[in-house]
């Protein structure tokens, strides 16, 4: 057992003290980009001022003999890249894997002031985060880094999903959770071969149409409904990283084309909870940066509820709706998001007339 007073004091000495509060900086949107590849590499510093989050993949889909050059890669866009105000993030390897120790010993003591945040894959219990805590406080000391690295999990295992809550508390510097839903997949046996997004075959069908005699015909046409496979996970995720005061994150939608979906897929994530999602590829970019900036005309409605509510508390009638302290609460979620994007995105604060 843990004093809690113990909580928030180093866990090796001469490493940074470990924050109170998570930062909650724009984060509509996780932009992967491949360390190892020069070309993509190259594009950095084009691509850092149009996203909120940039990170440098280590792990899936970085074959094993470009580990190393993945690292490399990485270790020169931290030292190199001006990233402004946009947060530069690693995924490391998992901690199954050879790479996994060396990922974070380099990391953290060649360019640990760089980074922000160190995704780790496939946590399956708080003892995965406590071995990362442990281990990057030590590095954090060696270096003489004075800034905690904040630490990211993917759910991507049915016991990852099953210790949610304890992952979400293992430690301070836990700064959110993101949901794999391929890994996820095959670990559950689920029979999708789908990366992200719903399942045309998970569906609820209408009841089918009777005769003036009472019976039906199974077989006539009738409407159905596609379902979302990852509601449940979602919500889950969503409750244990706000009773923990961490991000929720949705994962990869990998169906590039269809943008379309894709859109839908993330606004399902942010209506529940979630503060961005990932982004493979540049077309997903605007598609997060659309769904998680909130709509305009809710703005402009949430206003309208705040400052008819006075106070905040009580209840009024607002263009035929009821409105009460629950719906400024509602509200006051909104227009704070947007204010906090506007502040860095004129066109956003044009659009909400802030």
């Amino acid at each position: 057992m843990r004093s809690a007073k113990d909580f928030f004091k180093p866990l090796a000495v001469g490493a940074p003290d470990p924050v109170r509060d998570i930062p909650f900086p724009p984060s509509r949107m996780i932009h992967f980009f491949p360390p190892s590849n020069e070309k993509m590499r190259a594009k950095v510093p084009d691509i850092a001022p149009t996203v909120d989050i940039l990170l440098g993949n280590l792990e899936d889909g970085v074959p094993a003999d470009q580990k190393e050059a993945a690292r490399a890669g990485l270790l020169e866009v931290a030292s190199t890249v001006d990233m402004g105000d946009t947060q530069l993030w690693t995924r490391i390897n998992s901690l199954d894997s050879p790479w996994a120790f060396d990922d974070l010993h380099e990391i953290v003591t060649k360019v640990g002031d760089k980074i922000d945040v160190i995704m780790v894959p496939k946590v399956e219990g708080p003892e995965d985060i406590h071995y990362v805590d442990r281990l990057v406080a030590q590095l954090e000391a060696k270096a003489g880094v004075t800034r905690p690295i904040l630490l990211h999990a993917i759910l991507e295992t049915a016991r990852g999903v099953a210790n949610v809550e304890e992952i979400c508390g293992a430690s301070p510097r836990m700064q959110g959770l993101s949901l794999g839903p391929a890994d996820l997949a095959a670990n559950r046996r689920m029979k999708t071969t789908r990366v992200g997004g719903g399942h045309p075959g998970y569906l609820v069908r209408a009841d089918p149409d009777m005769d003036a005699e009472g019976v039906s015909d199974i077989n006539s046409a009738r409407d159905t409904y596609q379902q979302d496979l990852w509601h449940y996970t979602i919500a889950r995720m969503v409750d244990a990283c706000v009773m923990h005061g961490i991000l929720p994150f949705y994962g990869p939608f990998g169906d590039i084309k269809d943008t379309v979906a894709c859109e839908d897929q993330f606004r399902n994530a942010y209506l529940l909870g979630c503060v961005g999602a990932w982004s493979l590829h540049p077309v997903q970019i605007d598609v997060a940066k659309k769904v998680f900036s909130p709509d305009p005309g809710e703005v402009a409605h949430a206003q309208r509820v705040i400052e008819a509510m006075g106070d905040g508390t009580g209840a009024i009638m607002l263009d035929g709706k009821m409105e009460d302290d629950a719906s400024v609460k509602q509200c006051r979620v909104v227009v704070a998001l947007a204010r906090q994007l506007a502040a860095n995105d004129p066109e956003l604060e044009k659009l909400y007339a802030f």
